[in-house]
């Protein structure tokens, strides 16, 4: 037993209630935990603030859609291509002083069309007012609803490849894309902890770990905002958005505080240290608490004691749910009350003035001080400053990416395709493909829009009319590798059993040497990819059973953005490839991996789960692990958290402490790994170096992950790779809600090499 604890140099509040933390007193003078008096912006903002009216304040405060300012025909519809009415954006502009605007209406644009949008906002925005508008977008796997800009892998295929340097990387040239269209704001990364594959946004994470999403959101960030131009990333959605307790979208969640700060805080953490300007906030509730009239969270939290000094906007339509949804105000009034006083700095509305005329009535009527509207406002300004809009040449739209700029993004886009698959089972040597002939069918194998996801040329990504043309679709690339490819195509998700009767007629008379059945989704996002159970489609289920009666070969490609359970006929399937959604190079990079010419080096971000109601993750606690029979192997997984095959395997040899094995609070740990590729290709590796707290006074998890290296090794190389963690790393949130490393023993792990280490008391 551990008798004395090791405290970090953390400060962490005590828990509040959060019933009280919605209440705040008029007119105080300590405003979200800062005196507004000496809580200043730079000498220009504070110059252009008092010079502002009400009117102006508040209008940088509110966040109107493009599609609001759009012409219309008679009938009401959008006109194409989308035309500013000049009246509306007068309205928007000039009348109510609108400072920011988002997305597009509907669909993607050509970067010359996106400029000449944007363009005519900021002329009259500058005419108006002298100040810019902030117009943000949701570009989060690529340059989103920007025609000819690659869309590369969806967040989660990103994780799968454990390669931090590439997403940063590719965070740049989004970065760039975005910026050349006239748009220096992006909603991205998510930072949402992937914990429930049933979630509809699980896609949009970088996974289940905490260390692997902190590491991944941090890149992400520094690629955004540490490149060529000003730029600036919104950590979404602050907090506990990913966990609602029915796994459907924008429903209830049930976090305890412990949870909430040891699992759901840190990757925020990390990026508000990189230096994040915004964040977006969570549109559900957690334990009864919705998220934008969350004082405790919006303030005392994000503010107080993680230090964030960026803009906090909602999500869409969120402070009128308020009232409409989560029914904790009687009002929209009231609910923009509540969402202020909790901490608020900018509603994206997104389709009427009613939150302008609201607020201003609020602050004449005393009930929210002008202080506080002034702290938002500076906050706002601030960002504005920083993406240079309060420069003379804030409204000039930039210069388009050249030629040779899209080339970069796309060979990067590539080879991040390339790197996230997966290969899960090869049987037999299945995998690669050799030159005889086999057939290839299933949903997903002649979609674009499979690979890309949502949040592509459209908001759901279904519409194949705004893909970029001239992307190779899986069935395509492979067409174009291989010499003999028989192709049967499944019309929809929905194909029938008549169809698959078809497939199997097929196979037995032209007796292909391997089929390869391409599994999966279409895109969806939000509520539309709500499920009630995570099973794999059952005329899916029933494809891969008949296609395996014929006794052929048989791979199964899942091109998906959450694991869907397929246990009962894993066993009938000889390869299985997970290929995520790897964005509009997929159907390249899968083609590659299957037929070897590249060999697969990534590695699941997430616990696969075998059974529909059974979605644990990796860091579980040992109770977990409780079978029926009182045994201690219930934890029966699909495939494992970091699991992953190559075509020529890497064995681990041993695993050692390089300075001794005793240390103290704030010592480098270094351990060193022998690797053997054992095969006769080159391969990269994922070290993963996973810690086991012996005994500790909260139930230690079983696994906790504290570093990780990608290495490539040559055939029959022998390589020692040394792996680096703190022992500050080694701790967790005690019962009194304070961060503690223990002393006492700790377990390392790589794979199933091991060694015992100890934290000795020091103060």
């Amino acid at each position: 037993m551990k008798y004395s604890y090791l405290f970090l140099a953390i400060s962490i509040f005590a828990f509040s209630i959060f019933t009280s933390s919605c209440s705040s007193e008029k007119n105080s003078n300590n405003v979200d935990g800062f005196d507004p008096m000496a809580y200043r912006g730079s000498d220009r903002v504070e110059t252009l603030l008092s010079s502002m009216t009400l009117e102006d304040k508040i209008g940088e405060m509110t966040q109107i859609t493009l599609e609001f300012m759009c012409q219309n025909d008679s009938e009401g519809k959008r006109i194409e291509p989308h035309t500013l009415d000049s009246s509306k954006v007068s309205k928007v502009i000039n009348e109510f002083k609108v400072g920011s605007i988002l997305n597009c209406a509907g669909h993607s644009y050509s970067p010359e069309h996106w400029q000449k949008l944007v363009g005519q906002i900021q002329q009259e925005s500058i005419k108006s007012k002298g100040i810019p508008v902030l117009y943000g977008v949701d570009a989060i796997h690529g340059a989103t609803y920007t025609y000819g800009a690659p869309l590369g892998p969806q967040q989660i295929a990103l994780a799968a490849t454990w390669d931090t340097s590439i997403v940063r990387s590719l965070s740049t040239e989004t970065s760039k894309e975005v910026w050349g269209c006239g748009i220096p704001w992006n909603f991205s990364p998510v930072l949402d902890m992937g914990r429930d594959p049933r979630w509809p946004r699980f896609w949009e994470t970088f996974g289940e770990d905490v260390k692997l999403v902190s590491d991944m959101g941090e890149s992400m960030v520094k690629g955004y905002q540490e490149g060529p131009m000003p730029f600036a990333a919104t950590l979404k959605h602050f907090l506990g958005y990913s966990t609602p307790w029915s796994g459907k979208d924008r429903t209830p969640a049930y976090i305890p505080e412990r949870q909430l700060r040891e699992i759901f805080l840190p990757p925020f953490q990390k990026s508000v240290d990189a230096g994040a300007l915004s964040v977006m906030i969570n549109s559900g509730e957690i334990n009864g608490i919705p998220t934008h009239a969350n004082k405790f969270i919006l303030t005392d939290l994000l503010r107080s004691e993680m230090g964030f000094e960026g803009v906090a906007v909602t999500d869409w339509e969120d402070i009128k749910y308020l009232f409409s949804r989560h029914k904790v105000a009687e009002n929209y009034k009231d609910a923009i009350k509540l969402a202020i006083d909790a901490g608020v700095d900018m509603s994206m509305v997104p389709l009427d003035l009613k939150f302008p005329i609201l607020l201003k009535e609020l602050v004449e009527e005393g009930e929210i001080s002008e202080d506080r509207i002034d702290l938002s406002v500076r906050r706002i300004l601030t960002m504005k400053e920083k993406l240079g809009l309060l420069d003379s040449e804030g409204g000039i739209m930039p210069d388009l990416l050249t030629e040779d700029e899209r080339n970069i993004a796309e060979e990067l886009t590539l080879i991040a395709a390339k790197e996230c698959i997966t290969l899960l089972k090869n049987e037999n040597d299945v995998l690669p493909l050799s030159n005889d002939q086999i057939l290839v069918t299933g949903p997903t194998a002649n979609s674009q829009n499979a690979l890309n996801g949502g949040w592509s040329g459209t908001w759901q990504g279904t519409n194949p009319a705004f893909n970029n043309p001239g992307r190779l679709t899986p069935y395509e690339a492979l067409s174009s590798n291989l010499e003999q490819v028989e192709f049967i195509e499944l019309a929809s998700m929905d194909f029938s059993s008549a169809e698959i009767k078809h497939v199997v007629s097929n196979i037995k008379s032209s007796n292909p040497e391997t089929v390869i059945l391409f599994l999966g989704e279409m895109p969806y996002t939000e509520v539309v990819g709500n499920i009630d159970d995570l099973t794999l489609q059952e005329n899916q289920i029933e494809l891969v059973k008949a296609v395996k009666s014929t006794g052929v070969k048989t791979v199964g490609v899942f091109i998906e953005g959450r694991p869907r359970s397929f246990d009962n006929i894993e066993h009938l399937l000889d390869g299985v490839v997970m290929a995520y959604l790897p964005g509009e190079f997929g159907g390249i990079a899968i083609s590659e991996v299957l037929t070897g010419k590249f060999n697969p080096c990534g590695r699941l971000p997430f616990t696969w789960p075998k059974h529909p109601s059974s979605h644990v993750t990796y860091d579980r606690k040992y109770t977990e692990n409780v079978h029926s029979d009182f045994s201690m192997n219930a934890f029966d997984t699909q495939y494992e958290f970091g699991f992953g095959l190559n075509y020529s395997p890497v064995q681990t040899n041993s695993l050692k402490l390089i300075d001794g094995k005793e240390y103290h609070l704030g010592d480098r740990i270094s351990v060193e790994v022998e690797l053997e590729n054992i095969g006769d290709r080159t391969s990269t590796e994922v070290v993963m170096l996973y810690s086991q707290d012996i005994v500790a006074s909260i139930t230690p998890s079983v696994d906790k992950l504290k570093a990780y290296k990608r290495v490539s090794l040559e055939p029959g190389e022998i390589q020692n790779v040394t792996l680096n963690f703190s022992s500050n790393d080694l701790g967790f949130i005690d019962k009194n809600l304070n961060y503690i490393v223990e002393p006492g023993l700790f377990n390392l792990r790589v794979k199933d090499q091991n060694s015992i280490m100890s934290i000795v008391n020091s103060f």
